[in-house]
Protein backbone atom coordinates (compact mmCIF):
# COMPACT_ATOMS: atom_id res chain seq x y z
CA UNK A 1 0.00 0.00 0.00
CA UNK A 2 1.53 3.24 -0.92
CA UNK A 3 2.24 5.93 1.59
CA UNK A 4 -0.79 7.97 0.37
CA UNK A 5 -3.58 5.18 0.73
CA UNK A 6 -1.84 4.45 4.20
CA UNK A 7 -2.46 8.05 5.05
CA UNK A 8 -6.09 7.75 4.00
CA UNK A 9 -6.80 4.52 5.47
CA UNK A 10 -5.13 6.08 8.97
CA UNK A 11 -7.86 9.15 8.93
CA UNK A 12 -10.76 6.96 8.11
CA UNK A 13 -9.81 4.53 11.00
CA UNK A 14 -9.57 7.75 13.10
CA UNK A 15 -12.86 9.17 12.44
CA UNK A 16 -14.17 5.61 12.69
CA UNK A 17 -13.27 5.65 16.17
CA UNK A 18 -14.08 9.22 16.89
CA UNK A 19 -17.85 8.65 15.99
CA UNK A 20 -17.68 4.89 17.77
CA UNK A 21 -17.04 6.97 20.96
CA UNK A 22 -19.61 9.37 20.41
CA UNK A 23 -22.56 6.34 19.72
CA UNK A 24 -20.81 4.62 22.68
CA UNK A 25 -20.93 7.62 25.04
CA UNK A 26 -24.13 8.90 23.93
CA UNK A 27 -26.89 6.14 22.98
CA UNK A 28 -27.26 5.19 26.46
CA UNK A 29 -28.70 8.84 27.00
CA UNK A 30 -31.35 8.36 24.74
CA UNK A 31 -33.46 5.97 27.04
CA UNK A 32 -33.73 8.45 29.61
CA UNK A 33 -34.70 10.95 26.93
CA UNK A 34 -37.84 8.72 26.31
CA UNK A 35 -40.07 9.95 29.19
CA UNK A 36 -40.76 13.86 29.74
CA UNK A 37 -40.84 15.20 33.17
CA UNK A 38 -44.03 14.19 34.49
CA UNK A 39 -44.27 17.24 36.85
CA UNK A 40 -45.97 20.71 35.86
CA UNK A 41 -44.35 23.99 36.86
CA UNK A 42 -45.22 25.05 40.38
CA UNK A 43 -48.88 26.95 40.56
CA UNK A 44 -49.56 25.83 37.04
CA UNK A 45 -52.88 24.21 36.28
CA UNK A 46 -53.48 20.61 34.83
CA UNK A 47 -53.80 20.63 31.21
CA UNK A 48 -57.21 19.85 29.99
CA UNK A 49 -57.26 15.85 28.69
CA UNK A 50 -56.25 15.68 25.22
CA UNK A 51 -59.37 14.27 23.62
CA UNK A 52 -57.65 10.87 22.31
CA UNK A 53 -55.17 10.80 25.34
CA UNK A 54 -56.42 7.43 26.42
CA UNK A 55 -55.63 5.54 22.89
CA UNK A 56 -52.02 7.94 22.91
CA UNK A 57 -51.06 6.63 26.26
CA UNK A 58 -51.65 2.70 25.56
CA UNK A 59 -50.08 3.58 21.90
CA UNK A 60 -47.24 4.65 23.84
CA UNK A 61 -47.33 1.86 26.43
CA UNK A 62 -47.06 -0.26 23.51
CA UNK A 63 -43.90 1.57 21.89
CA UNK A 64 -42.11 1.36 25.58
CA UNK A 65 -43.09 -2.64 25.73
CA UNK A 66 -41.44 -2.92 22.23
CA UNK A 67 -38.36 -1.26 22.59
CA UNK A 68 -37.89 -3.04 25.89
CA UNK A 69 -38.32 -6.41 24.13
CA UNK A 70 -36.35 -5.65 20.87
CA UNK A 71 -33.65 -2.84 22.02
CA UNK A 72 -33.16 -4.15 25.59
CA UNK A 73 -34.06 -0.18 26.75
CA UNK A 74 -36.87 0.46 29.15
CA UNK A 75 -38.00 3.61 30.06
CA UNK A 76 -37.11 4.93 33.62
CA UNK A 77 -40.74 5.59 35.55
CA UNK A 78 -42.75 5.11 33.08
CA UNK A 79 -46.34 4.78 33.90
CA UNK A 80 -48.70 7.20 32.76
CA UNK A 81 -45.82 9.00 31.33
CA UNK A 82 -46.41 9.46 27.32
CA UNK A 83 -42.77 8.95 25.75
CA UNK A 84 -41.46 11.30 22.98
CA UNK A 85 -41.97 8.73 20.04
CA UNK A 86 -38.95 10.88 17.88
CA UNK A 87 -36.82 9.41 20.66
CA UNK A 88 -38.13 5.78 20.14
CA UNK A 89 -37.57 6.13 16.06
CA UNK A 90 -34.35 7.05 16.76
CA UNK A 91 -33.27 4.56 19.18
CA UNK A 92 -34.97 1.97 16.52
CA UNK A 93 -32.94 3.70 13.78
CA UNK A 94 -29.86 3.38 15.57
CA UNK A 95 -30.19 -0.61 16.82
CA UNK A 96 -30.85 -1.66 13.53
CA UNK A 97 -28.21 0.62 11.79
CA UNK A 98 -25.62 -1.05 14.41
CA UNK A 99 -26.81 -4.24 13.93
CA UNK A 100 -26.72 -4.59 10.18
CA UNK A 101 -23.28 -2.67 10.41
CA UNK A 102 -21.69 -5.36 12.20
CA UNK A 103 -22.97 -8.04 10.33
CA UNK A 104 -21.58 -6.49 7.32
CA UNK A 105 -18.25 -6.20 8.31
CA UNK A 106 -18.03 -9.63 10.04
CA UNK A 107 -19.43 -11.14 6.46
CA UNK A 108 -17.44 -8.77 4.42
CA UNK A 109 -14.16 -10.07 7.26
CA UNK A 110 -15.45 -13.54 6.83
CA UNK A 111 -16.26 -13.94 9.91
CA UNK A 112 -19.06 -16.01 11.89
CA UNK A 113 -22.52 -14.14 12.07
CA UNK A 114 -22.01 -12.13 15.48
CA UNK A 115 -23.90 -13.01 18.39
CA UNK A 116 -27.17 -10.91 19.91
CA UNK A 117 -25.78 -8.05 21.99
CA UNK A 118 -26.91 -4.61 22.78
CA UNK A 119 -25.40 -1.69 20.72
CA UNK A 120 -23.10 -0.44 23.07
CA UNK A 121 -21.31 -4.11 23.26
CA UNK A 122 -22.01 -4.05 19.14
CA UNK A 123 -19.91 -0.96 18.50
CA UNK A 124 -17.15 -2.22 21.10
CA UNK A 125 -16.88 -5.34 19.22
CA UNK A 126 -16.74 -3.26 15.89
CA UNK A 127 -14.31 -1.30 16.95
CA UNK A 128 -12.56 -4.44 17.57
CA UNK A 129 -12.25 -4.88 14.43
CA UNK A 130 -10.83 -1.38 13.45
CA UNK A 131 -7.10 -3.18 11.92
CA UNK A 132 -8.68 -5.82 9.91
CA UNK A 133 -11.79 -2.85 8.62
CA UNK A 134 -8.49 -0.42 7.46
CA UNK A 135 -7.75 -3.18 5.11
CA UNK A 136 -10.69 -2.88 2.90
CA UNK A 137 -11.01 0.53 1.71
CA UNK A 138 -14.63 0.61 0.42
CA UNK A 139 -16.12 -1.05 4.20
CA UNK A 140 -13.57 1.48 5.75
CA UNK A 141 -15.21 4.14 4.47
CA UNK A 142 -18.89 2.83 4.60
CA UNK A 143 -18.79 2.12 8.01
CA UNK A 144 -17.55 5.43 8.81
CA UNK A 145 -20.50 7.02 6.87
CA UNK A 146 -22.82 4.91 8.82
CA UNK A 147 -21.64 5.72 12.68
CA UNK A 148 -21.07 9.23 11.50
CA UNK A 149 -25.27 9.14 10.41
CA UNK A 150 -25.99 7.47 12.94
CA UNK A 151 -24.00 9.72 15.59
CA UNK A 152 -25.29 12.39 14.04
CA UNK A 153 -28.57 11.54 14.84
CA UNK A 154 -28.18 10.51 18.42
CA UNK A 155 -26.75 14.29 19.02
CA UNK A 156 -29.78 16.05 17.71
CA UNK A 157 -32.34 13.70 18.98
CA UNK A 158 -30.33 14.73 22.57
CA UNK A 159 -29.71 18.27 21.90
CA UNK A 160 -26.44 18.15 22.61
CA UNK A 161 -24.54 21.31 23.14
CA UNK A 162 -20.50 21.35 22.68
CA UNK A 163 -18.15 24.04 24.07
CA UNK A 164 -16.60 26.00 21.18
CA UNK A 165 -13.57 28.42 21.58
CA UNK A 166 -12.45 30.89 18.46
CA UNK A 167 -8.93 30.26 17.93
CA UNK A 168 -6.99 33.26 16.33
CA UNK A 169 -5.10 32.44 12.80
CA UNK A 170 -6.28 31.90 9.54
CA UNK A 171 -7.70 28.27 7.98
CA UNK A 172 -4.77 27.29 6.13
CA UNK A 173 -7.94 26.16 3.32
CA UNK A 174 -9.82 28.96 3.00
CA UNK A 175 -7.36 31.46 4.85
CA UNK A 176 -11.16 32.67 7.13
CA UNK A 177 -10.85 33.22 10.35
CA UNK A 178 -13.20 30.72 11.62
CA UNK A 179 -11.25 27.98 13.56
CA UNK A 180 -12.90 26.42 16.69
CA UNK A 181 -11.46 24.74 19.26
CA UNK A 182 -14.24 22.10 20.14
CA UNK A 183 -13.22 20.98 23.93
CA UNK A 184 -15.35 17.75 23.81
CA UNK A 185 -13.18 16.10 20.66
CA UNK A 186 -10.14 18.05 21.47
CA UNK A 187 -10.01 18.92 17.75
CA UNK A 188 -9.64 22.48 15.91
CA UNK A 189 -12.56 22.45 13.01
CA UNK A 190 -12.86 25.56 10.27
CA UNK A 191 -16.24 26.37 10.69
CA UNK A 192 -16.59 28.12 7.51
CA UNK A 193 -19.26 26.45 5.16
CA UNK A 194 -17.61 27.11 2.23
CA UNK A 195 -14.21 25.76 3.07
CA UNK A 196 -12.99 22.99 1.11
CA UNK A 197 -9.38 21.60 1.56
CA UNK A 198 -7.63 19.12 -0.81
CA UNK A 199 -7.71 15.90 1.28
CA UNK A 200 -9.75 13.01 -0.97
CA UNK A 201 -10.66 11.72 2.40
CA UNK A 202 -11.92 14.32 4.25
CA UNK A 203 -15.77 14.27 4.36
CA UNK A 204 -15.97 18.13 3.50
CA UNK A 205 -15.62 17.00 -0.25
CA UNK A 206 -18.96 15.51 -0.63
CA UNK A 207 -20.98 16.44 2.65
CA UNK A 208 -21.80 19.73 3.26
CA UNK A 209 -22.42 19.27 6.49
CA UNK A 210 -18.23 17.94 7.33
CA UNK A 211 -15.81 20.06 8.22
CA UNK A 212 -12.14 19.59 7.88
CA UNK A 213 -10.42 18.62 11.68
CA UNK A 214 -7.18 18.77 12.72
CA UNK A 215 -6.38 16.74 15.79
CA UNK A 216 -4.30 16.95 18.95
CA UNK A 217 -1.20 15.26 16.90
CA UNK A 218 -1.78 17.85 13.71
CA UNK A 219 -1.98 21.24 16.29
CA UNK A 220 1.29 21.92 15.41
CA UNK A 221 1.30 22.20 11.77
CA UNK A 222 -1.59 23.75 12.28
CA UNK A 223 -0.14 26.55 14.18
CA UNK A 224 2.16 26.85 11.71
CA UNK A 225 0.12 27.06 8.60
CA UNK A 226 -2.48 29.24 10.22
CA UNK A 227 -0.47 32.08 12.62
CA UNK A 228 -2.09 30.37 15.44
CA UNK A 229 -0.07 29.69 18.52
CA UNK A 230 -0.74 25.71 19.78
CA UNK A 231 0.04 26.59 23.41
CA UNK A 232 -3.45 29.17 22.99
CA UNK A 233 -5.03 25.90 21.26
CA UNK A 234 -4.31 23.98 24.20
CA UNK A 235 -5.29 26.63 26.45
CA UNK A 236 -8.68 26.71 24.41
CA UNK A 237 -9.05 23.03 25.14
CA UNK A 238 -9.28 23.52 28.69
CA UNK A 239 -11.06 26.78 28.78
CA UNK A 240 -13.98 26.50 31.18
CA UNK A 241 -15.87 29.57 29.66
CA UNK A 242 -17.69 29.00 25.97
CA UNK A 243 -16.96 31.93 23.61
CA UNK A 244 -18.92 30.07 21.18
CA UNK A 245 -21.95 26.92 22.26
CA UNK A 246 -23.40 25.47 19.64
CA UNK A 247 -25.74 23.01 18.99
CA UNK A 248 -23.47 19.75 18.59
CA UNK A 249 -24.89 18.28 15.31
CA UNK A 250 -22.65 14.93 16.21
CA UNK A 251 -21.20 15.38 18.57
CA UNK A 252 -20.00 14.75 15.15
CA UNK A 253 -17.31 15.42 13.90
CA UNK A 254 -15.19 15.45 11.63
CA UNK A 255 -18.05 18.13 12.07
Amino acid sequence: MTESRLLVADQVVRDIALWTAALVRQFPELASELAPGRRSPAGAAPAAPHPGRDELIREERREALLLQQRHGLSVPGHGAAPIRLHVSDAIRDITDGVVELEEAVCARLGLPRPRRAGVVERLRRVAGLLDAVAGHPVLARHVRDELRRMARRCARTLGDTETVVRVSGRCPWCDSVSLRAFTDRRAVLCVNPACLCTDEVCGCQDDPAYRHLWPEAEWHELAEASGARTDEIEAAMDTTTAVDTIPNPTKESPC
